[in-house]
């Protein structure tokens, strides 16, 4: 049995380890309240671009395919993966599932006989997949915690570059959605061709806007300059705004998670702490019942 020495110094470094917990848990609830403020304030514009990009690609017609990156390739032997993850640690599966879910992904392709080209945003994903012997095409790191939509702007850049190249025939991103302090959902999206996103029926367009409250539109409107020249503009904003979205609820989503993580780890700790407590006092009580014993049997040798 450990001495009441020993067991009193895991106390104290296990206090120490509740209060670097605690502080870290109320600096991810302070820094979560302002990613959600911030999604909560791109909401509306990613909204309205997006359905400015469904309903031009519809108008648009046949000229989509003329579009490169609305036109979905015969052949994607090439297919681009984004991870989005987090600069740091200690955020429970935060960073782990979006490289499984990558992974995964990778395993699927190299079955149908496709390379996988990496990206990654975040050093936890740079690692993880330079420890696997994965070559990156692009790496970004630096801002996770808090991202500027000059960093979506210039991952989009790479992204959109490649797939004009012909570096890659359609580009995936793997991020975590935010859905609450206490759940982030692993989400796979197709970025590139846009079309597979942007272009939806009219019936899910319809859905929207009920949710919304709005009455559907009826009729087209009219375009200046065509909906096609428009559709050109418009497109690489949405692949912006949807790498920024994904950026933003990764944010919030690592804050959510690291919060949750260092609370159960203050919690882990005040159960270790009571736990060496009575440890302490079993260690006391056998240090006194020794010390009773060797009085007894000294007076006893003294009779």
């Amino acid at each position: 049995m450990a001495s009441q020495r020993e067991v009193r110094n895991r106390i104290a470094s296990f206090k120490n380890i509740q209060k670097i917990t605690r502080a870290m848990e109320a600096v991810s609830a302070a820094r979560l309240r302002r990613a959600e403020q911030r999604i909560a304030a791109l909401r509306p514009y990613a909204d309205a671009i997006r359905r400015m990009t469904r309903q031009a690609s519809r108008d648009a017609g046949g000229q989509i395919n003329r579009i490169p990156l609305l036109a979905t390739r015969e052949s994607e032997q090439r297919v681009g993966i984004l991870l989005i993850t987090a600069d740091r640690g200690l955020a429970g599966a935060f960073n782990s599932q979006i490289v499984r879910a990558g992974a995964q992904l990778a395993s699927e392709l190299e079955g149908q006989q496709r390379q996988a080209i990496w990206y990654a945003s975040g050093r936890r994903g740079v690692s993880s997949l330079s420890f696997r012997g994965r070559e990156l095409a692009g790496t970004y790191t630096g801002f996770t915690d808090r991202p500027a939509y000059s960093d979506a702007r210039q991952i989009a850049s790479d992204v959109i570059t490649a797939f004009l190249d012909g570096g890659v025939d359609r580009v995936e991103i793997i991020y975590n959605a935010y859905v609450s302090p206490l759940t982030q959902r692993a989400t796979r999206e197709t970025l590139l061709p846009a079309s597979a996103a942007a272009v939806a029926g009219d019936e899910t367009e319809q859905a929207e806007q009920r949710d919304e409250g709005d009455t559907p539109r009826r009729g087209s409107p009219e375009y200046e300059p065509e909906a096609d020249e428009l559709l050109r503009e418009l497109v690489p904003h949405y692949v912006e705004i949807s790498i920024y979205r994904a950026l933003l609820e990764s944010a919030a989503s690592e804050h959510g998670a690291r919060m949750t993580a260092m609370r159960s780890a203050t919690d882990n700790a005040g159960e270790l702490i009571d736990d060496l407590a009575l440890d302490m006092n079993r260690a006391r009580q056998a240090e006194i019942t020794q010390e009773i014993l060797e009085v007894v049997a000294g007076a006893g040798s003294l009779a």
